[in-house]
């Protein structure tokens, strides 16, 4: 996994996961051990991946292997300058991995969206006409997007009260969502769609997002243009991001889509993965709690069909843009993406021990998202994102 680091005598720059220890990507560089590969190492000392993305898939597959056949070879002098090069996790600052023009949200997890349909449209169809003939989006607010750790402050808007009227204070429903992110890693020229076919090859990797909810401002301003103020005050994402190329071993069929999608969202190769993912809280005070367990292989749309239909009008993606693909939720109870789910929209309170129940988030709780997948003998680990609510 690559991300951005700093310590005690040196700026932020370009860090390589290994186990406990992040790999200093310059010093591997400046020691001559990239000198093969014609990589410049100072892409390796900017304060954001950008740079380093902008490099191309093949320059970043030939650092991929000769990583791992580094940290392999237990007897090449690469080992002699362990102390150099790797850095103990618990002396460095994480910051946030890439500089992120854009932000797009979908709404590609269609049992979140069927469970939300049921509590809000009761007596309806609980996806809307066009679920399963697109991959549905909105635009985020990319500026407030926060590397993991950071404190959320709990937001204050608008929205009704017990009368069914309008106040404004702190919000008292907030919530968390489980998602994934894409980190975009090549670009578009406006105006032109990407195909089907391609669509993967504009993914530098994958990473943990966590989309904070403010569900009752959120259920009080959506109508007709959707989120606003219930969701651009914070999202959190992962320090890490696991190159895309790390998850084939986990690529797996996704479910059928039926009707069958239009001509340009139709693929023949399997683009699912199969990820195990978990959200974990700590009210104050308490031990950690397994609150949720679910996998990736429930999102409808592939990550390739949200790449196509985000551009298919024309968009132009840029590097570092940041693709969430909305809360995933499994089919039980107890694999939900979200405290709207699992309280059902707080009328089913969630015990998480003997003396703490919840609906929706309190002030001190801290919220852990963690993912990974495990295949005939590769493991790959997706890192985790953390973050606690302050008060308004």
């Amino acid at each position: 996994m690559y991300g951005i680091f700093s310590y005690d005598i040196a700026s932020p720059r370009v860090g390589y996961k290994h186990g406990r220890q992040i790999l200093d990507l310059e010093v591997v560089g400046l020691l001559g051990y990239f000198d093969d590969l014609g990589i410049d190492p100072t892409v390796f000392t900017k304060p954001v991946l950008n740079d380093f993305i902008a490099l191309g898939k093949p320059a970043h597959q030939r650092i991929r292997q000769h990583l791992k056949e580094l940290l392999n070879d237990e007897t090449i002098a690469f080992r002699h300058v362990h102390d150099q090069a790797f850095i103990d996790e618990s002396r460095v600052q994480m910051h946030l991995p890439v500089r992120i023009g854009n932000y797009t949200d979908f709404y590609a997890g269609i049992h979140h969206a069927e469970n939300v349909g049921r509590m809000f449209r009761p007596n309806a169809d609980p996806l809307l006409p066009n679920y399963r003939h697109l991959p549905v989006a909105y635009h985020g607010r990319a500026s407030s997007i926060v590397v993991s750790g950071t404190p959320i402050r709990r937001p204050v808007g608008q929205f009704l009260n017990a009368d069914n009227k309008p106040t404004f204070g702190p919000s008292q429903a907030l919530d968390f969502e489980l998602e994934l992110g894409l980190v975009i890693g090549k670009s578009n020229a406006l105006g032109e769609s990407i195909a089907i076919d391609e669509a993967e090859d504009y993914i530098f990797g994958v990473t943990l997002f966590n989309d904070w909810s403010a569900r009752d401002i959120q259920r009080w301003e959506y109508q007709p243009l959707g989120p606003f103020l219930g969701k651009n005050f914070a999202s959190s994402l992962s320090a890490w991001v696991v190159p895309f190329e790390d998850l084939e071993p986990f690529r797996i069929n996704g479910p059928q889509q039926e009707p069958t999608p239009l001509p340009y969202l139709q693929t023949t190769q399997p683009s699912h993965f199969d990820l195990e993912l978990e959200v974990i809280m700590q009210p104050v005070g308490y031990e950690q709690i397994v609150i949720s367990r679910t996998n990736a292989r429930y999102l409808y749309w592939s990550f390739a069909q949200m790449i196509v239909h985000h551009t298919v009008g024309g968009c132009n993606l840029q590097i570092g843009d940041i693709l969430a693909t909305g809360t995933i939720s499994g089919t039980d109870s107890g694999s939900y993406g979200s405290l709207l789910e699992l309280s059902q929209n707080g009328t089913r309170p969630l015990h998480l021990n003997t003396h703490e129940t919840r609906t929706f988030l309190n002030d001190g709780d801290t919220v852990l998202l963690r993912g990974g997948g495990f295949s005939d003998g590769i493991r790959v680990d997706l890192g985790d994102v953390a973050g606690t609510v302050l008060p308004s």
